[in-house]
């Protein structure tokens, strides 16, 4: 019960700080393209597109140290605990050196006539393409104590740390609207600053507040067979991120090629938008992580797999209930959030969102895999599985297919990915496959199939300037209350109530 009410706080805790953060990251995104202009904006998000999606490489990476803290922690190990810290240290110290040093030989091909950027910007691009390979230094050395407040189920400094990023780039975007410097340049030199505060505030913290968090063990000689141990598991779990980001920084480099720097603009826009939402599903998923990781510490996999399909259904429900609004009345949100809206962005908005909520159909699988620790071939069907876009978005463009083409390929084989998650869970932990269908998979279908009911009927019968405000809360009302009483399971029913009964009792008391 104590596991219970810890990851109810945290999640309340992460909603809180998403709530806060996506509003003003979402105003943030407004001003700066208003600023910076269709051109300049793509081109940020061309180059600086693998910074602005290190937010899923930072945690995915994270989630290698706090497994293992977290496995430990279950095992009641701390000098396990404290090997693991300082290895995993060393670890990420190494990785960043080499990504960086990647990232700048691959520069040096990148702005020499293979992107398709205007002749008067590319020093500016080439200027921030630097600066990002800095910040991707940092983002990457922050791992371990990023990891580390996962495992201890610390959400309220992660939500702390979160809000002042937030906050910074906000006061980033207001001053370039009065500065008269190149603006793009400036953008990217205060974005990388803020990832040095990020990661000064992580790391003073995590060394004073907890034991197992020490530098001590970087001045010994380093435990091979535990760093080996680390190594393969980060490197496998590494390998899965590139591949998911290798996908989607292939298609802006591919777009950008065949059509320019302004379908960049459209195609950050549209990442942004699902990055934003994902948050209401990827909260919870924090906060669950650690008590998978160490129910599979515990020897109680039963638990764990339970807890990783109760996290692939809320997930998914959680986001939904956003999205599918969101799609319906993407136009109106569009025009409201930026005004002058780019090229192709509602319908890589629209496209981007499915493909995210396929995704979550099987988000939960992917922290089971994570837990039990054998992940390679894991890592590696699945990642190629993902990079299969690239290949695949290059032949359309190449015979000329619509841009959304590409980002169809990409919903198609999100579903080709979840379908194979189920698969190899099956043989890594016992999943049984019909148990997942039956608890999970088919109880989102009836809530769905209601909420797009209700949103084609909002649509189609309310004609007035501001439909959005109305059909919006129709449409996530109906999906609620069909999430009710047909996607929970009668166990799942008795723990929702016990916790708005508890809910109840701390207002009153």
């Amino acid at each position: 019960m104590r596991a219970a009410n810890r990851v109810a706080l945290n999640t309340s805790i992460l909603y809180l700080r998403m709530l806060v953060t996506t509003g003003i990251t979402l105003y943030t995104t407004r001003v700066v393209l208003n600023v910076l202009g269709s051109t300049d904006y793509g081109l940020f998000n061309l180059v600086a597109g693998i910074v602005l999606m290190l937010s899923f490489l930072n945690t995915t990476m994270a989630s290698s140290t706090q497994r293992f803290l977290s496995f430990y922690q279950g095992a009641g190990d701390l000098p396990m605990q404290k090997r693991v810290f300082s290895n995993s240290m060393l670890l990420h110290i190494a990785i960043a050196f080499i990504i960086v040093a990647a990232l700048e030989i691959t520069g040096l091909f990148l702005f020499d006539g293979a992107l398709n950027i205007p002749a008067d910007r590319i020093e500016a691009t080439r200027f921030v393409y630097h600066f990002m390979a800095a910040t991707v230094f940092f983002n990457v050395v922050v791992v371990p104590f990023n990891g580390a407040l996962i495992a201890h189920e610390n959400m309220i400094w992660v939500a702390v740390v979160n809000v002042i990023e937030t906050l910074l780039k906000l006061g980033i975007a207001l001053l370039l609207s009065v500065l008269s410097y190149d603006k793009l340049m400036v953008y990217g030199a205060l974005t990388a600053l803020v990832s040095v505060v990020s990661f000064l505030l992580y790391a003073l913290y995590c060394l004073k507040k907890y034991d197992d968090c020490s530098l001590k063990g970087l001045t010994i000689q380093a435990d091979k067979p535990l760093l080996k141990e680390l190594s393969t598991f980060a490197g496998w779990n590494l390998f899965g991120t590139l591949c998911g980001l290798g996908r989607t920084q292939g298609l802006a480099v591919l777009l950008n090629i065949f059509l320019g720097a302004v379908i960049n603009a459209a195609y950050g826009i549209a990442n942004q938008v699902a990055a934003q939402l994902n948050f209401f599903s990827a909260t919870l998923l924090r906060a669950l992580n650690p008590q998978i990781m160490k129910s599979e510490g515990a020897n109680d996999r039963p638990r764990m797999l339970r807890l990783a399909m109760m996290a692939s259904k809320f997930g998914f429900f959680l986001l939904a209930i956003i999205a599918i609004p969101a799609c319906f009345e993407m136009e109106a949100i569009l025009t409201i959030w930026l005004k002058n809206v780019p090229p192709n962005t509602l319908i890589f908005c629209r496209l981007i969102l499915i493909a995210t909520l396929i995704n979550q159909l099987t988000i939960g699988l992917q922290s089971a895999a994570q837990a039990i620790g054998d992940i390679k071939y894991y890592q590696i069907i699945v990642g190629t599985t993902l990079l299969l876009n690239l290949p695949i978005a290059y032949i359309l463009l190449s015979l000329n297919y619509p841009a959304y083409s590409v980002i169809v390929s990409y919903a198609i084989i999100e579903l080709i990915a979840c379908i194979l998650r189920m698969f190899f869970l099956r043989r890594l932990g016992g999943l049984s496959i019909r148990l997942y269908l039956r608890r999970v998979i088919y109880r989102e279908i009836i809530p769905v199939a209601m909420a797009l009911i209700m949103g084609i009927l909002a649509i189609n019968y309310i004609h007035y300037a501001h439909r959005f405000a109305l059909s919006i809360p129709l449409i996530a009302l109906t999906f609620g209350l069909s999430i009710y009483f047909f996607g929970l399971c009668t166990d799942e029913k008795v723990l929702m109530r016990n916790f708005i009964d508890k809910i109840k009792q701390k207002i009153t008391s």
